[in-house]
């Protein structure tokens, strides 16, 4: 593993590939973003007694050639399903890549509910290294607290993210929204998605909604999601490929779009 102690400020190109890549998602998602906050939103309740009125255009991610990321999340991110956990799409990111993946994720962790090897989210976060230094820190999840209820589920999550902030305050952070392990899509997984893009706008991080996006759909979900008693609706090892591809697209199109604005000259 890369000491800690290495410089953040060296910044080589990318791979060619990984560059080709990201100019055409570029020319991709210029005009349709459906992950970047508005600049002006409703009221959002972070905590009790606490409002939000307006949020931050989040930056965009700048990143080394072969960066940390620290993937934090639950069953999904654990790698469940698969035919192995490291065929999990945290690690498939990695391979994909050139990344080095560090993958935390806990079968039945959420923000609320305590997972089978461990706590919750935020118990979790308490638990981590702050010397692990990561470039990247990519929250994911988690459908897990849909039987929790709403009552202190923004006070959860924003405790959590304030300690992974606190934690790594140099590092950006995106958020991965909870992806649906059945369709029709459940009521409470679709108030976890508009509650975490919401606490995600406020703090001006990135926020990926599968849900959104119709990452999983009646189209492609027996390919994706393994519905057997075995694999008790998470994805398989094609679908942990799959999602590993549409995460990729996005943060290289998060790193890169900005970085192309900025050589645009004045008025250009």
């Amino acid at each position: 593993m890369t000491s800690p102690e290495r410089g953040r400020s060296a910044r080589r190109p990318w791979p060619l590939a990984a560059v080709a890549v990201a100019i055409a998602l570029v020319c991709a998602f210029a005009a349709w973003r459906p992950w970047t906050p508005a600049v002006d939103v409703a009221p959002v309740d972070i905590a009790a007694g606490e409002k939000v009125t307006a949020v931050l255009a989040p930056a965009a991610l700048s990143l080394p050639d072969e960066p940390r990321v620290l993937i934090f999340g639950d069953s999904w991110t654990f790698g469940s399903a698969a035919s192995a956990p490291d065929l999990g799409y945290a690690y498939a990111l990695g391979r994909s890549l050139g990344w080095e993946s560090i993958v935390n994720g806990v079968r039945g962790s959420g923000y609320l509910k305590p997972g089978l090897d461990g706590g919750t989210f935020g118990e979790r976060i308490a638990a981590l290294d702050p010397a692990l230094d990561p470039d990247l820190v990519i929250l994911q999840g988690s459908i897990n607290d849909r039987a929790q209820g709403a009552d202190g589920y923004r006070a959860a999550v924003t405790a959590a993210w304030d300690a992974v902030a606190a934690l790594y305050p140099d590092t950006p952070i995106v958020i991965l929204g909870p992806a649906p392990q059945a369709l029709p899509v459940q009521a409470a997984t679709q108030r976890i998605d508009r509650d975490l893009g919401e606490l995600a706008a406020a703090r001006g991080w990135w926020y990926i909604s599968p849900l959104a996006e119709d990452w999983i759909t009646e189209a492609n979900y027996a390919a994706v999601i393994d519905s057997s008693p075995i694999g008790r609706n998470h994805p398989s090892t094609a679908g942990h490929e799959y999602l590993a591809s549409r995460l990729a697209e996005h943060l290289l199109a998060l790193s890169v779009t900005a970085d192309a604005a900025a050589e645009v000259p004045a008025g250009g």
